[in-house]
């Protein structure tokens, strides 16, 4: 029997004992998780589309797995020569055991190879509890080659969780190892008292 992602067993083990002691959940299925993870990047204003599609998906199945989608526009913009149902980009959607592989790959080791890395924005929430993280290009994953890259395709992963709120959706990431920059600062020394306040 193939053995289950560490994270998934770490989310059964640790994570949903420690959400429910930090918000009270008294139902077991109050208790939130992520339902799907989406990969999605868009290649329309490149010179080649056609070709810059292909090294998209490409580079995408390579990341997470899976067999993209091909994405085509909803509508026509003549400004950008944009037609009705024109291949403009790519997607994945995540689910049970390669998601949680992927989730284990980004949180763990792609993420940390970015230069001057200080941890990602806790600002991207949508308000239903689900997040967006914008990845500037593949080369973080080490799945990719780097001399093997023609082309930087930079791409957004969502994270659909089935949390109500936005801070039930940053509690779950944060116990899930995502690396958010507004990490608990420690308190501030209390000042030292003056001489004239020593004194009397």
């Amino acid at each position: 029997m193939t053995k289950e992602p560490e994270l998934l067993t770490d989310y059964k083990n640790r994570v949903i004992p420690a959400l429910k002691q930090k918000h009270g959940y008294k139902n077991i299925h109050q208790i939130p998780k992520i339902s799907k993870v989406v990969i999605n990047t868009c290649v329309a204003s490149s010179n080649d589309v056609k070709e810059a599609l292909e090294i998209a998906k490409t580079e995408l199945a390579t990341i997470s797995g899976q067999k993209p989608a091909t994405t085509v526009s909803k509508k026509a913009i003549s400004n950008f020569k944009l037609r009705e149902d024109q291949p403009i980009g790519a997607k994945v959607t995540l689910r049970g055991r390669l998601m949680y592989e992927f989730l284990e790959r980004l949180i763990k080791t792609a993420l940390p190879r970015i230069r001057d890395f200080r941890g990602v924005s806790p600002r991207a929430f949508d308000g239903n509890g689900n997040y967006t993280l914008g990845v500037a290009d593949q080369s973080i994953f080490p799945e990719i080659e780097l001399d093997r890259i023609k082309r930087n395709i930079g791409f957004d992963v969502t994270f659909v969780t089935t949390a109500s709120t936005n801070a039930e959706a940053k509690s779950l990431l944060t116990e899930m190892g995502m690396p958010f920059t507004d990490k608990a600062k420690k308190p501030a020394a209390p000042k030292a008292e003056s001489q004239s306040e020593t004194a009397s």
